[in-house]
């Protein structure tokens, strides 16, 4: 099986694949071939959205974040952007970065979604764990504060 989504990197930023669409899934691109059940869980739970690929391996965030940018002050039908990557990845967690940067620049203007696929299923993060995620010595006081809470992941 080949890659079959666009890259957003590929699009232009007012493209007809993203004009009308209320939701845009920025989906790590590892995830399409890899893990096709969450694809299919995100087309479920999203009809009609938009989705586009990502892959942060071969891509600079910041070329992402201007493309995005780029994407949202041009296309006023996006309410939201959901940032769909593999748990643990440690490329992918910067679109989930990426995604609070951009909401810092433009405050109000998207709700975001961060969904990780782990063990068969997408789990939904709150924007304040991806906050927390880029503070180390803060995620290190907690898990001192709560020993043999930390998990794995898959």
């Amino acid at each position: 099986m080949a890659y079959r989504l666009p890259r957003l990197l590929d699009l232009n930023a007012a493209s007809r694949l993203l004009r009308g669409r209320r939701v845009l899934v920025l989906l790590g691109r590892c995830l399409e071939l890899e893990k096709p059940w969450a694809l299919r869980l995100l087309e479920q739970r999203y009809p009609g959205a938009a989705v586009v690929t990502v892959c942060l391996e071969a891509e600079h965030v910041n070329q992402v974040g201007f493309k995005l940018a780029g994407v949202l002050a041009r296309v006023e039908s996006i309410e939201e952007v959901v940032v769909a990557t593999t748990d643990g990845s440690m490329h992918c967690v910067q679109l989930h970065y990426m995604a609070e940067e951009l909401e810092k620049i433009m405050p109000g203007r998207f709700r975001r979604t961060h969904l990780v696929a782990a063990r068969g299923r997408l789990v939904e993060v709150p924007p304040e764990a991806v906050r927390l995620s880029r503070h180390l010595a803060r995620v290190a006081k907690l898990l001192s504060e709560s020993p043999g809470e930390a998990d794995g992941g898959e």
